[in-house]
C-alpha cells in the first residue's frame, strides 16, 4: 500500500532528481523509485499516483504493521490527521499532489490501488511535463482535476481466481526484471502464472489499467532510467541491456512515453537539474 509521508531518505542519492512545481494552491512532486522508510501523522490531505509497482510493510491508520503490494497506475489519497508508517527497500516512481493553501481535500478515509483511466491520463501527462521541465503548462488545472478524482466511495472488489493479485505481481516483476534483456512476451508472462493469453491479458488490464505489452515498456524505460544514473555505460549498451532493438528504438520510445529522450534526462539526473521548475522549499515528502 502506498500513500504520501516526511520521506527518510537513504544513504544514496535517488537515481533521479525530484522534480516539484509550486501552482496556485497546489505543490506537485514527482519522487524518483528509491528505498523509503516513514513515520508520519500527515498535516495535510495529499493525493498520490503509483506508475510502478512496489512493494513493502505498512501500517495505516492502525498500530498493526502488514505487509503490502502497491499495483502500477494505482490512485491514493490519505487524509489529513491519518497515522502512517510505511517503508519499501525498492519504492517505485511516485506522483504526489497537496494543496498548500489549508483548504482540505474532500475525503476522510485513506485508500490506495484505485485503477481509474481518467487519473492514469492525468497522472502520465503531469509527469512528462515534470521531466521536460515545462513551464507553460495548466498546472493548476491539472492538480485539481486530479483531486476530483479521489472523491467517491469506490471499493476495491475482492480478488476472483486467476486475478493479478499482490502476489502474482511480485512474481511477474520478478520474472520481468530477470529477462528484460531478452524478447519477453505476453505468451511467456501468462504461462508464469497459468493462464491462458487471452484471460491474462484482459485479468492484467482490469488490475492495472494497462496491457501487459505497455507494463512491460515501462518496466524496459525504468531499467534504462536507472542504468542511465548508475553506470557509465553508453545508451546504445543500455539500450540492449533493456531489451530495445537499438538506441535509436529506446529514443523513440522515451519521447512516446516520457517526452524527453534518454540524453536530455541523463544530463537532467547526473547534474541533478530540474530545469525552469520552481521548488518548494520544503522536504520532499512522499508515500507509504
Amino acid at each position: 500500500m502506498v500513500f504520501m509521508s516526511h520521506r527518510t531518505r537513504p544513504p544514496s542519492p535517488p537515481p533521479e532528481p525530484v522534480r516539484r512545481v509550486e501552482a496556485g494552491p497546489w505543490a506537485i512532486e514527482l519522487l524518483p523509485g528509491a528505498a523509503y522508510s516513514a513515520r508520519y501523522v500527515a498535516s495535510q490531505s495529499a493525493i498520490g499516483f503509483a506508475y510502478d509497482s512496489q512493494r513493502g510493510l505498512h501500517a495505516i491508520g492502525s498500530d498493526r504493521v502488514l505487509p503490502f503490494d502497491a499495483i502500477p497506475n494505482g490512485l491514493a489519497f490519505v487524509p489529513a490527521g491519518c497515522d502512517v508508517l510505511s517503508e519499501s527497500p525498492r519504492g517505485g516512481e511516485y506522483l504526489r499532489v497537496v494543496r498548500t493553501d489549508g483548504v482540505a481535500l474532500v475525503g476522510d478515509r485513506a485508500f490506495n490501488n484505485r485503477i481509474d483511466p481518467q487519473a492514469t491520463l492525468l497522472a502520465l501527462r503531469i509527469r512528462s511535463a515534470l521531466l521536460q521541465g515545462s513551464v507553460e503548462e495548466d498546472w493548476e488545472a491539472w492538480a485539481f482535476a486530479l483531486a476530483e478524482r479521489t472523491t467517491g466511495n469506490e471499493t476495491a472488489s475482492p480478488p476472483t481466481h486467476g486475478s493479478i493479485t499482490g502476489s502474482r505481481m511480485r512474481l511477474l516483476d520478478e520474472f520481468i526484471d530477470a529477462g528484460l534483456d531478452g524478447p519477453l512476451g505476453v505468451p511467456a508472462m501468462a504461462q508464469l502464472l497459468g493462464l491462458s493469453e487471452g484471460y491474462f491479458m484482459r485479468a492484467f488490464k482490469n488490475a492495472t489499467g494497462k496491457s501487459p505489452h505497455s507494463y512491460l515498456i515501462d518496466r524496459r524505460l525504468a531499467k534504462a532510467r536507472a542504468l542511465m544514473q548508475d553506470c557509465a555505460a553508453t545508451l546504445t549498451e543500455i539500450a540492449y541491456r533493456c531489451g530495445f532493438n537499438s538506441q535509436a528504438h529506446m529514443a523513440t520510445v522515451f519521447k512516446q512515453r516520457l517526452g524527453v529522450s534518454p540524453a536530455q534526462l541523463r544530463k537532467s539526473s547526473r547534474f541533478g537539474e530540474c530545469p525552469r521548475l520552481d521548488t518548494l522549499g520544503i522536504d520532499c515528502e512522499k508515500r507509504s
